[in-house]
């Protein structure tokens, strides 16, 4: 095994457990028989308790693959349940899981997998209260989210009780994914020290996911995590891999320990992320039924209203409300597309965080009447027509 030169491989983070079995010995042969595994780190995969963070489009090809290579252990924790819309990205659960608890889909498929392996599930939310008990109970954590708010959450608990973080991320195209440890280098607060502003960064909801990405970057997450329970290699601790599968290229980032951040003392639950709807107080609403009573007096020329749709024209072609104009939310923001200010103005998106955000946009450049769509176009084709798709 070789490593670059001055890099230091880390320590196994796992001791060898019990030996082999006949059966295992069997299972695992492939594996056995590499230069820097052999049986000892085989056992040590054995001897593993690695939680999994969401099991969606990264925690599908991870936990796959993890009890693949024979980890003893696996926690799965999610509170959600199987949507139709997953089944594009998230292979680990089948359409007639649509409804069940992914920690019960994603437990099954271990199990038809490899019997061998343990799954506890975790069918909640991991939460200030819960995760440094949570991750207290496994040797690694691999974050798999898709949103800001429990990254930071499994990056300060980490950092509390000393574990270390497989982390991936994508949308649309692109795919990133590196190691945290605070006890041997940065963490995910060095490289992102604060949470976006709420509903500055979309999510795979509103801006998309390449389905086959998570299979690119869950292999690489899973590939990090055995390579730490083992000692094999040199880790993505300390740097950062970036994806495009536009191009299929790959660029590897530094990133560093920042001696001025504070260090964790505490856990809180964040109070919004990218993938929340912010506080709307601040924005006027209106109901899909009162917007549609109110194209209709428009219609009829009994009243004046501008309705723009500030989602992407890809959403826009699966499903639109007649009379509303197109401009995506950066347009406004950006004043590229200006909004008359002498005209009163509705807004609406997919469920009501992007509208929320131009609301406010707009109400602070001084724009008199600025309402938003409550439940954005969800609530249009629930309360309006129903007849038309979702996605």
């Amino acid at each position: 095994m070789s490593v670059p030169a001055g890099a230091t491989p880390l320590p196994p983070l796992v001791e060898p457990g019990e030996p082999l079995t006949r059966e295992e010995t069997a299972r695992y042969s492939r594996q056995v028989i590499l230069p820097g595994i052999g049986l000892d780190g085989q056992r040590r995969l054995k001897n593993a308790r690695v939680l999994v963070v969401g099991a969606g489009g990264l925690g599908s090809p991870v936990v796959l693959y993890l009890a693949a290579a024979g980890v003893g252990t696996i926690g799965v924790i999610d509170d959600d349940v199987v949507d139709v819309s997953n089944l594009q990205r998230q292979v680990i659960h089948r359409v007639d899981d649509v409804g069940r608890l992914k920690v019960d889909s994603a437990a099954e498929a271990i199990a038809a997998l490899n019997p061998l392996v343990t799954v506890v599930r975790h069918a909640e939310r991991l939460t200030a209260a819960t995760a440094l008990n949570l991750l207290g109970r496994y040797d690694l954590v691999i974050d798999g989210t898709d949103n800001f708010a429990t990254r930071y959450l499994v990056s300060d608990a980490a950092e509390l009780t000393g574990r270390p973080v497989v982390w991936g991320s994508i949308l649309r195209f692109d795919g990133q994914v590196s190691v945290f440890w605070g006890a041997h280098g940065p963490t995910y607060r060095d490289l992102f020290p604060d949470p976006p502003e709420p509903g500055s960064v979309p999510d795979c909801a509103t801006a998309g996911v390449f389905g086959v990405l998570c299979a690119a970057i869950g292999s690489m997450m899973a590939t990090e995590a055995i390579k730490l329970i083992t000692g094999t290699g040199l880790t993505l601790l300390g740097r950062i891999l970036v994806f495009d599968a536009l191009t299929a290229t790959w660029r590897e980032l530094k990133v560093a320990p920042d001696p001025s951040r504070p260090a964790v003392t505490g856990l809180q639950d964040a109070q919004a992320d990218a993938c929340a709807a912010p506080d709307e107080a601040e924005v006027p609403t209106i109901s899909a039924s009162e917007l549609a009573a109110l194209l209709a007096e428009r219609d009829a020329g009994r009243a004046d209203v501008d309705v723009i749709d500030v989602r992407e024209a890809p959403e826009a072609a699966i499903v639109a409300i007649d009379g509303a104009r197109l401009v995506p939310m950066d347009d406004v923001l950006s004043g590229r597309v200006p909004v008359d200010p002498h005209r009163p103005v509705v807004l609406h998106c997919k469920a009501g965080t992007r509208s929320a955000v131009v609301g406010r946009h707009l109400i602070a450049a001084g724009h008199p009447d600025v309402r938003h769509l409550d439940g954005g176009i969800l609530a249009w084709v629930r309360d309006v027509e129903p007849d038309k798709p979702v996605y």
